[in-house]
């Protein structure tokens, strides 16, 4: 393979190095095109980091921003703090990061891609309108809770056609309960009314490109007509349209067998020729508990609360008194601000210590409550216990949703689906208490060469679902491939070595707040635009990374590998 530029310029069994130029040898290695990710959420972080890491750990080298209706443009002068309770609330972004590190200047959504292109990254970045912003934009203080009227359907439709004429690359919206501000504020657009998220498709299909991804009801374990309806709506918009609508789409507790419905419709649909795509993920979606969590399970007891701002060694020296640790095993529970919530903290037959080495497909007698039962102790006094350990850094994982039955069985099921479409990492987000950012790596790792407790996935299909299909689905014909006059977006992989490290906790966010990250081993090269951005596990320093302004047309074609 040789690259010129940006682009690979030609594929042959043998090449020389010219003069002047690098030769790179993949010998032994697998090589495949750079993961296009469409699922994150680094909408404030683009504005004042260049490496979007953890993401471009991983062998992504295109990301897709302004998922799940949330994001910060268009926004009115002096309303950015509503637009950063919105996401601080929906995707656990610590709002004093945002405050801090985000630079604004800027009120359009156009005007926001304008101060996005004079930015560089270690990898490119694609933008979503996100309808919540648009519907506040448009509505003010009723954004949350009253239908719009015809006129400001009209006035959102304009801001996205707007908006995608800009760039974008899509619009987005969430409609899923749970998702509140982090003043407990409903997510505009979640009650939207039927015509207006019709007048949202419709922008697409006048554009002539673009994606509409909702998060739908029912997300988040809801069981309501509502929820069994979502549906309908999609299809009707995607039939509408002829624009691609991606929907989010896990197993949860609540209907453990609803996704296999959502995702047989689906495939109904695309045969009929309307384009309908679950989005799903290759892991579980997972919370993380302890003392450098955001939350414990005992987050709710006034006893723990009192603790929680003390610094870790003390906190941990004072959680390990007799008294206290008697005051708070003895308190009840509080009050959850959701069913979803109370099921996190309180479920201990679905967590499993975080710990090396780690069973990524652990089974019942490897849950918290069987090795309470085992030791002869107290479910919630072996947890406190345990989250002491190693100084307080002891992290426990709760698997919220797609592992109800203790088996990865389902999450091989929705990946094999003809209909579905790889996703879900939201990298950049739930910093506090989660990091799926690494799922690329895993999906490589587990579920093509690991996996023992059941069918694996065939290598190249799950390379190409990372790659090609994300890409495309986005309009991306330009990349996801390797073949001449596509982009040099690279990846060499030490695949047989290839793996993840445990979540982590760090503090280096603006302001010092934390999130959850997750390292990888086995990235021997990555390169952005014919760019080394990553050699051997360790960023180079280099910013090829680029703002995309709307859908790429695919080359001429050549011979691919």
């Amino acid at each position: 393979m040789r690259i010129d530029g940006a682009v690979i310029s030609e594929l042959v069994p043998d090449l020389a190095a010219r003069d002047e130029e690098r030769l790179v040898d993949a010998s032994g290695l697998l090589v495949t095109p750079g993961f296009v990710d469409l699922h994150t959420h680094y909408d404030g972080q683009i504005t004042w980091d260049s490496e979007l890491a953890p993401t471009c750990w991983h062998g992504v080298t295109t990301i897709i921003v302004g998922n799940c209706g949330v994001g910060f443009a268009p926004v009115r002068p002096g309303e950015q703090d509503r637009l950063i309770e919105l996401m601080e609330g929906v995707e656990d972004i610590p709002g004093t990061a945002l405050h801090e590190g985000m630079t604004w200047g800027w009120e359009s959504f156009a005007d926001y891609l304008d101060l996005l292109e004079r930015r560089s990254w270690t990898i490119d970045v694609g933008t979503q309108v996100p309808h919540a912003a648009v519907r506040a934009y448009v509505m003010g203080e009723d954004a949350g809770t009253q239908p719009a009227d015809a006129s400001q359907i009209a006035a959102m439709r304009a801001i996205v056609s707007d908006g995608l004429k800009a760039g974008a690359l899509g619009v987005s919206t969430t409609r899923m309960l749970a998702h509140r501000s982090i003043k407990q504020e409903v997510v505009p657009g979640t009650f939207a009314a039927e015509d207006e998220l019709g007048a949202l498709a419709d922008a697409l299909a006048e554009h002539g490109s673009g994606v509409f991804e909702v998060v739908p009801r029912g997300m988040d374990g809801e069981v309501s007509d509502e929820a069994h309806a979502e549906f309908d709506w999609m299809e009707r918009a995607a039939q509408r349209s002829g624009r691609p609508v991606l929907y989010s789409l896990v197993q949860t507790h609540t209907e453990p067998d609803r996704w296999k419905l959502f995702l047989d419709r689906s495939a109904q649909a695309q045969t009929r020729g309307v384009p309908i795509h679950p989005v799903v993920s290759c892991r579980p979606t997972g919370v993380v508990f302890g003392l450098h969590s955001r939350f414990t399970p005992f987050s709710t007891r006034s006893a723990h609360q009192a603790l929680e701002q003390l610094p870790h060694d003390e906190r941990v020296a004072r959680m390990k008194e007799p008294e206290v640790r008697a005051a708070i095993l003895d308190e009840p529970n509080g009050c959850y601000r959701s069913e979803a919530l109370q099921y996190q903290h309180e479920h201990f037959g679905n967590m499993f210590k975080l710990c090396e080495p780690f069973e990524w497909e652990p089974d019942g007698s490897q849950t918290m409550t069987a090795l309470a039962a085992k030791a002869g102790v107290d479910i919630e006094a072996y947890v406190y216990d345990y989250m002491l350990e190693n100084g307080g850094k002891n992290l426990i994982l709760f698997s919220y949703t797609n592992y109800c039955d203790l088996t990865m069985d389902t999450v091989h099921d929705m990946l094999s689906h003809p209909a579905s479409i790889f996703g879900l990492s939201d990298g950049g987000a739930h910093c506090g208490i989660a990091c799926d950012a690494g799922n690329n790596t895993l999906a490589l790792t587990f579920w093509t060469r690991d996996r023992a407790k059941g069918e694996r996935l065939p290598l190249g299909p799950m390379v190409r679902a990372m790659t090609r299909d994300t890409a495309e689905t986005y309009g991306l014909k330009d990349r996801g491939r390797i073949a001449p006059g596509y982009r040099a977006d690279i990846n060499l992989i030490d695949y047989e070595n290839l793996a993840m490290a445990l979540p982590e906790m760090a503090w280096d966010l603006p302001t010092g707040a934390r999130r959850v990250v997750q390292r990888a081993k086995g990235y021997v090269a990555t390169f952005v635009a014919g760019v080394q951005t990553v050699d051997r596990d360790q960023l180079t320093g280099a910013l090829p990374g680029k703002l995309l302004r709307g859908a790429r047309s695919a080359p001429a074609e050549g011979p691919t590998i």
